[in-house]
């Protein structure tokens, strides 16, 4: 299985990532690596827990992503 992650930087240090197919799936890591390794684990507990619950295993199947870029005012 396949699933986005974003990682966005804090500014206490560190990145905060989430999983936009699993709502509230979100963990922490000092560095690219650790948050990477964090969101690994956060995923599989997861959906551990959907399948012991017979809940649908959500994918990012037919998922489009696009970016928007807005102007700024002041």
């Amino acid at each position: 299985m396949n699933y986005r992650i974003f990682l966005r930087r804090e500014p206490e240090g560190g990145y905060t990532v989430t999983v936009p197919s699993l709502p509230g799936c979100v963990t922490y890591g000092e560095g690219v690596e650790e948050a990477i390794d964090m969101a690994k684990e956060a995923i599989e507990l997861y959906l551990e827990s959907l399948r012991e619950h017979g809940e649908e295993i959500p994918t990012d199947e037919g998922t489009l992503e696009y970016t928007l870029r807005l102007e700024a005012h002041a």
